[in-house]
């Protein structure tokens, strides 16, 4: 059972989040309007996908991946998984950067291309996640993991309630799988019941709000 929730916590490791989230609403059948598909995801072209893809990857899990290990090889964090309250700050502080860069190369793009909101609103999540999460990381230590698992299921969420036709067990996916990943950071006892919670629920309501209403 260990083995297993180790497992769970390194497939769902909170950089692969959004590029789950991307993968599910590119690539399952959706239709947000008969003439109109401006921020639907699905229909845009291969390529157009791949190029976002390689994007966020770059981003938010390559980049910020070196720099936690650079972190972790210089002494400022003693693991990549920061179990530690205090050795939370700087990682959090790079994950925001990045988001912030990500969200403001796809601003300035946008003067070139038609670009669907979702793909501004996902990084601008990140953002404002992480930035209520450094800030609530100085009084308490909450689940990074359940934050992102909280994320998954609040950008599949609002992307649903945008489109006219969509696959809704997705949304019911990504509630199975944040259960997962709470369930095993709780067996680890990386965390309590109550850490986990609140990293599901700013996660997730804060990335619906951002990217239904953007």
């Amino acid at each position: 059972m260990k083995i297993f929730a180790q497992v769970i916590s390194w497939v769902f490791m909170p950089l692969f989040m959004p590029m789950y989230a991307l993968l599910l609403v590119m690539f399952v059948p959706s239709n947000q309007d008969f003439l109109f598909n401006y921020d639907n995801l699905f229909v845009q072209p291969f390529q157009f996908k791949t190029a976002l893809l390689t994007m966020f990857g770059i981003f938010c899990v390559v980049a910020p991946g070196i720099s936690f290990l650079l972190l972790k090889r210089s002494g400022i964090i003693s693991s990549v998984e920061m179990d530690t309250k205090k050795e939370r700050t700087i990682p959090i502080i790079v994950m925001m950067i990045y988001c912030l860069v990500l969200y403001v190369m796809f601003v300035l793009k946008a003067k070139e291309l038609i670009i669907p909101k979702f793909i501004f609103a996902l990084p601008l999540s990140g953002v404002v996640v992480t930035a209520f999460f450094l800030v609530i990381n100085r009084w308490k230590k909450i689940s990074i993991h359940s934050g992102a698992a909280g994320i998954l299921s609040g950008f599949v969420l609002a992307y649903i309630l945008t489109q006219t036709e969509y696959q809704v067990w997705i949304f019911t996916f990504t509630i199975l799988i944040s259960g997962l990943v709470m369930s095993a950071r709780l067996y680890l006892e990386r965390h309590t019941f109550s850490e986990l919670i609140i990293g599901w629920i700013i996660g997730s309501f804060i990335t619906f709000g951002i990217n239904y209403f953007y």
